[in-house]
């Protein structure tokens, strides 16, 4: 399929296509979704005002595709009010047709995802997993942030104090205290969370 989105007839007339500006894009008389957007993945589209005249549409538009590609979604332009029921059940059945909901309040909008869902097909995770840093600090940091008030900047602080996390475990109120950056509420959140357990217990049963 090469580096366009494929489209199919019924789409041609799509308003959204206007707005497809930075990938190519070519009819297909092929395809049975509305977009093809990589080898493993197709996107339905549908306008929320459209479903209100046709709710059995989407229903048949989804069976009729069911099983098609690895990665299928379901992008619905949201072009009506009062739309929260209306979203509740097409995402029921989106999730009973194992399709992938995506909103969007404008056709630009719909347009820029078109576009990101075909320029990002070869893409690995890895743009979008979280990185980790493997050394000493880079991990003391990122538990220790999770403090509400603590910053990048106190941990080098209790680190250059104490010299490990260990010791700022151990240390008092009056030690942690004389750190420049803590003040008494600070030190208060910080050991609270040394007597809270990794994992809640369940309640016993009595």
């Amino acid at each position: 399929m090469g580096n366009a989105i494929l489209v199919n007839p019924i789409q041609q007339k799509n308003p959204v296509l206007k707005f497809i500006r930075n990938v190519p894009y070519e009819p297909s008389d092929t395809i049975k979704m509305d977009y093809v957007v990589g080898q493993t993945t197709g996107v339905i589209y549908l306008s929320l005002r459209y479903h209100r005249l046709y709710p059995n549409y989407i229903y048949d538009r989804l069976n009729s595709v069911k099983n098609l590609y690895v990665t299928r979604i379901l992008l619905v332009f949201v072009d009506a009010e009062n739309y929260h029921d209306a979203i509740r059940e097409i995402n029921r059945v989106a999730i009973l047709s194992e399709f992938t909901l995506v909103l969007c309040w404008s056709m630009e909008e719909a347009g820029r995802y078109l576009e990101t869902f075909k320029a990002f097909e070869n893409m690995g995770t890895d743009l979008i997993r979280e990185k980790v840093e493997n050394d000493y600090l880079a991990k003391v940091t990122d538990c220790l942030t999770n403090v509400r008030s603590v910053n990048k900047t106190d941990v080098l602080t209790l680190l250059s104090t104490f010299g490990s996390l260990k010791r700022v475990m151990e240390a008092s109120t009056e030690e942690l205290s004389v750190c420049p950056g803590f003040g008494e509420q600070k030190v208060k959140r910080l050991q609270r969370v040394w007597k809270q357990p990794f994992l809640m217990n369940k309640k016993r049963k009595t």
